[in-house]
C-alpha cells in the first residue's frame, strides 16, 4: 500500500513550515466506459434545484469560421506527440474525477501536520483568512479531510449532472468525428463533446479546492491549466468544449461555496471556555473526563464539529436515531474489563497485530482514514470502468457518507467526552500516537464502517471484502491501544447507520 498510510514520525518533521506535495501520479487505465451513462442529466443532484439551474451557451456551429480555428489548434498541438505530451493524455485520461480526487488526497496529506506550540505552551490555530502565516491553512485532520472530499466530489457530481443535460440539449458532437485529420489519442466518446464533462469537473473542483486549500492556488491553477491543454493535445474537445465546461463548473461551485461557508464547520474549533466547560460538566456527572495527554497539553480537536450541517441527514436525526447510547461509566466492572483488555493488547501485541495498526494508522502527513477510503475506492472503481457521471455519483455517496460519519463521530466524541486507555492507565503504550480527542466512540471504526456499507452497495460483488476491511481497521484501534472495545463496536455501528442514509440516497437518485 502506498507510503502516505504508513506513519513513519521519524522522517517527518511535523514543526516544518515548508511542505511539499507529494505526487504519485498513478498509471491508471485510460478512461473506457462500459455504459455512457448520457441520461446523467436526469439524475437527482445534491443542492442543483435543476440540471439546468445555471445556463450554458448556445455553441458555435461546427461549420463556423471560428470553429474551424478551434479545431486547427488542436492540429496544431498534434504536430509534434513527444513522449512528455503522451504522457500527458495519459495521466489525465484515465479520468477527471479520478485525478482530481487523487489531487485532494495530495493536499490533504501535505496539509495534515498538527501545529507546533507556542513559547507560552499554547497552541496557535490555522487562519483560513491568512492561510500563508504560520501555522499554514488547514490543519488537514480526518474531520476536516471528511469535509473537504465530501465538497469536492458532491460539487462533481451536480457538475456532472448540468453538462450531461447541456450535452443532450446541444447534441455537438467531438472534433475528431468532424475532421477526420485529428487524431484520437483516447477512447473515442459516443458522448456529445459541448460542454466537455472533463472541464466542468476541473471547473468545480478549482472552485472548491481554492476555498479548502486557499494557500495552494498556484498549484490548483497549473493542474487545470495541464488538465485543459491534454485534452486538447488527445482531440477530445475543442477550446470552446472546455471553456463552456469550466464555466458551468465554476457556477455549479456558487453553491457548494455559499453553503460551506454557512454549515458551521468554521465554528468547530471553539473556544477556551467551551474547552472547560466539557471537561466540568463531564466530571458533574461522576464520569472521568477526557484530557489531553500532549505536553503541553493541547486544546480539544474541533470539539463543535459534531455541530456541523450534514448531507444525509438532519440533526434532530443524528440525535435521536444516530448518536449511540453512553459507553461504560468509568467506574463500572465493564469499563475496567475493557481497560483491561487494551493493557493486555499493550503488552503482548504480535507482530501481525502491529502491522495492521500500521497499516491502518492514517496518522501525520496521511490522507486521513475518510482518504485511504478513498484511495481503496478509486483502485476499484477504475476496474468498473465507470463512467466520468458515475464516477462522480459514487464519490459523492463515498463521502458525504465519510463526511456524516464525521460529524456524527465527533458529536458523540463531546457529547460524552471519554478518557483514552492510556489516560486511564499509563502502563498502556499505543504504538501510533494517541489522538487529541476523546475515546467514544473510534472514528476508523465510523468512517470504515459507512465507508463499507456504500462501497458494498456500488460494487455488491465485493462487499464482504469491504466489510472485513472495515473490521479490521476498527480492530486495528485496540491493537493500537488507543480505543475500548465499545468504542469500536459502537463506532461500527454508527457508521453502518449513516451508509444506509447513502445507500437510500443512491436508490433514489435516478443512476440504478
Amino acid at each position: 500500500m502506498k507510503k502516505l498510510f504508513i506513519l513513519t514520525l521519524l522522517s517527518i518533521s511535523i514543526f516544518s513550515c515548508k511542505k511539499e506535495i507529494i505526487e504519485d501520479n498513478e498509471t491508471y487505465q485510460l478512461l473506457n466506459p462500459i455504459r455512457s451513462d448520457a441520461n446523467a442529466g436526469t439524475w437527482r443532484p445534491v443542492l442543483l434545484t435543476t440540471a439546468n439551474e445555471f445556463a450554458c451557451a448556445t455553441p458555435i456551429a461546427t461549420t463556423s469560421p471560428d470553429y474551424i480555428l478551434q479545431l486547427s489548434e488542436i492540429k496544431s498541438f498534434q504536430n509534434d506527440i513527444t513522449s512528455e505530451k503522451r504522457k500527458l493524455v495519459n495521466y489525465w485520461g484515465a479520468g477527471a474525477v479520478l485525478r482530481w480526487n487523487e489531487i485532494m488526497r495530495e493536499l490533504v496529506a501535505k496539509h495534515n501536520i498538527p501545529p507546533y506550540q507556542n513559547a507560552d505552551g499554547t497552541y496557535p490555530i490555522p487562519q483560513a483568512g491568512n492561510p500563508l502565516a504560520f501555522p499554514t491553512f488547514p490543519f488537514s485532520n480526518p474531520p476536516y479531510a471528511a469535509r473537504a472530499y465530501a465538497y469536492l466530489s458532491a460539487a462533481q457530481y451536480d457538475a456532472c449532472i448540468a453538462a450531461y443535460f447541456y450535452k443532450n440539449q446541444y447534441n455537438r458532437t467531438a472534433p475528431f468525428n468532424i475532421d477526420g485529420n485529428i487524431q484520437t489519442l483516447l477512447p473515442k466518446s459516443t458522448l456529445p463533446s459541448y460542454p466537455s464533462e472533463d472541464a466542468v469537473v476541473m471547473g468545480v473542483s478549482v472552485e472548491l479546492l481554492k476555498l479548502l486549500f486557499p494557500g495552494d492556488q498556484d498549484y490548483i491553477n497549473q493542474k487545470a491549466e495541464e488538465h485543459k491543454r491534454a485534452r486538447l493535445i488527445a482531440g477530445a474537445n475543442v477550446r470552446s468544449d472546455l471553456d463552456a465546461g469550466e464555466a458551468l463548473g465554476k457556477l455549479v461551485a456558487t453553491k457548494f461555496v455559499i453553503r460551506a461557508r454557512g454549515d458551521r464547520a468554521g465554528a468547530a474549533v471553539g473556544t477556551p471556555a467551551i474547552w472547560a466547560a466539557l471537561e466540568t460538566n463531564t466530571a458533574a456527572t461522576g464520569q472521568i473526563p477526557w484530557i489531553s495527554l500532549e505536553s503541553p497539553k493541547r486544546n480539544p480537536m474541533l470539539p463543535l464539529f459534531g455541530k456541523v450541517k450534514t448531507f444525509l441527514f438532519d440533526s434532530l436525526t443524528m440525535v435521536t436515531n444516530i448518536r449511540p447510547s453512553a459507553p461504560p461509566s468509568t467506574s463500572s466492572p465493564q469499563f475496567a474489563t475493557e481497560l483491561a483488555e487494551i493493557l493486555n493488547f499493550s503488552k503482548n501485541i504480535t507482530r501481525e497485530q502491529l502491522r495492521i495498526a500500521h497499516f491502518w494508522s492514517d496518522g501525520v502527513n496521511t490522507y486521513t482514514p475518510p482518504g485511504h477510503w478513498n484511495y481503496i475506492a478509486a483502485k476499484d472503481f477504475v476496474q468498473q470502468n465507470f463512467s466520468e457521471a458515475r464516477w462522480a455519483r459514487n464519490m459523492a455517496l463515498l463521502n458525504m457518507s465519510l463526511m456524516d460519519a464525521g460529524v456524527a463521530c465527533w458529536d458523540t466524541k463531546y457529547f460524552y467526552f471519554n478518557p483514552r486507555p492510556s489516560q486511564m492507565n499509563d502502563e498502556i503504550k499505543s504504538v501510533t500516537g494517541v489522538p487529541n480527542f476523546p475515546a467514544y466512540t473510534s472514528g476508523h471504526s465510523t468512517f470504515s464502517a459507512a465507508a463499507a456499507t456504500v462501497l458494498g452497495y456500488i460494487i455488491p460483488a465485493n462487499a464482504a471484502s469491504y466489510n472485513a476491511m472495515a473490521k479490521q481497521a476498527s480492530e486495528s484501534r485496540l491493537h493500537a491501544a488507543i480505543h475500548y472495545r465499545s468504542d469500536c463496536e459502537k463506532g461500527f455501528e454508527t457508521g453502518i447507520k449513516v451508509g444506509a442514509f447513502a445507500v437510500t440516497r443512491g436508490q433514489t437518485d435516478g443512476a440504478e
